[in-house]
């Protein structure tokens, strides 16, 4: 028995190994010029995704960054933004850090970066070292694929939200953002290795509490991929606040998909990034949001929750926990099982940290 295990054991890293190195052997060397650099995601073998919004297309670049990295000290850069301008050549004011992601593989931190406040401002990908390092990570010579987004929205307001927010799962890039179709808010499955096309996604019709009505241009502002009772789901929250989740079954092309609402956070606010633990044998979302700050929400129950379908005039569904500190987190993402490494706006500070998830 036990040399059957091992032997199945071997043959799943084989096909593991099989196919990181696919992955990374459909990635060609060139000089990539994105328009833009947003949200970012990790795929296999240190691959990063990053969201070219005003270009509508999505990369995938080879970062070799694959040497195992250790995580239990974590990181801390008070100022990191004064120190990227410093760095740039620029005023810190100047600054505009677009999303973080940390390399499960490294545990290194990454920034993408925009240099200056107009939408068509420059953009850099920086790397940050267990050691508190920043060095740029160029694009020139990189080994890389691009997709782009058929049906993306024309108008300069829209186009910005074109690609919100991106995860890997498996032999998947899913991507929220907005078409130019009559449900605007939209949902695409991407295989990777990449196609030559993308399609058109899934056009997602939510219940909005808050406003007490049916939306579908409303886009994701940030989700996170969630199993519920075997099941693939992906769990996103939108503006003002509601949490909704969605069957990754159901995000077949040119769909017209209803999500089923299970929180309303409270409006006035928009969420900004999220992750998902465990914790006390339990799993948790920790979302960072503008006007709430942390909110910690049980995934307990999300099975058989009702959807919301009428309007609410406060917080309902299921029941959020106010995390008060540290306060002014904008961007955060998983360290390892225990932390997270999170960007804190004080005034016009910007501190990277680690925190202890809660």
């Amino acid at each position: 028995m036990l040399r059957m295990t091992c032997w199945a054991a071997a043959l799943l890293l084989a096909a593991a190994t099989a196919v990181n190195a696919a992955a990374v052997d459909s990635l060609k060397s060139g000089n990539p010029e994105p328009k833009s650099l947003g949200a970012m995601a990790f795929g296999p073998e240190g691959i990063l995704f990053v969201a070219d919004a005003r270009d509508a297309a999505v990369y995938a670049f080879a970062t070799d960054d694959t040497k195992p990295g250790d995580a239990k000290d974590g990181i801390k850069i008070p100022n990191v933004n004064e120190k990227i301008a410093s760095q740039l050549g620029i005023e810190s004011d100047q600054i505009k850090i677009n999303d973080l992601a940390v390399n499960p593989l490294s545990t290194n931190v990454y920034l993408s970066v925009q240099r200056g406040a107009k939408p068509d401002s420059p953009c850099v990908l920086l790397k940050i070292d267990r050691k508190g390092e920043i060095s740029e990570f160029s694009l020139k010579g990189v080994k890389f694929a691009r997709i782009a987004l058929p049906n993306a929205p024309t108008d300069d307001k829209q186009r910005k939200d074109a690609i919100t927010c991106l995860a890997y799962v498996k032999d998947r890039l899913y991507v929220a953002g907005l078409s130019n179709e009559e449900f605007a808010s939209t949902l695409r499955a991407i295989p990777f290795p990449f196609k030559e096309d993308a399609d058109k996604g899934a056009g997602v019709k939510i219940f909005h509490g808050a406003h007490g009505r049916f939306e579908t241009a409303s886009p994701v502002r940030t989700f996170m991929p969630y199993d519920i009772k075997g099941e693939a789901h992906l769990l996103a929250a939108y503006t003002c606040t509601p949490l909704v989740k969605l069957p990754v079954k159901d995000l077949e092309p040119g769909k017209k998909v209803t999500g089923t609402t299970v929180a309303e956070l409270g409006n006035r606010n928009v969420p900004l990034d999220m992750i998902i633990y465990s914790k006390g044998g339990k799993d948790w979302i920790l979302m960072a949001n503008t006007r709430h700050g942390l909110l910690k929400i049980p995934t307990e129950g999300l099975d058989a929750a009702e959807s919301i379908t009428a309007k609410a005039d406060g917080p309902k569904g299921i029941k959020a926990e106010a995390i008060a500190e540290p306060a002014g987190v904008e961007q955060l993402a998983k360290l390892n099982d225990k932390q997270a490494v999170v960007l804190i706006r004080d005034k016009k500070a910007i501190n990277l940290e680690t925190i202890d998830l809660p």
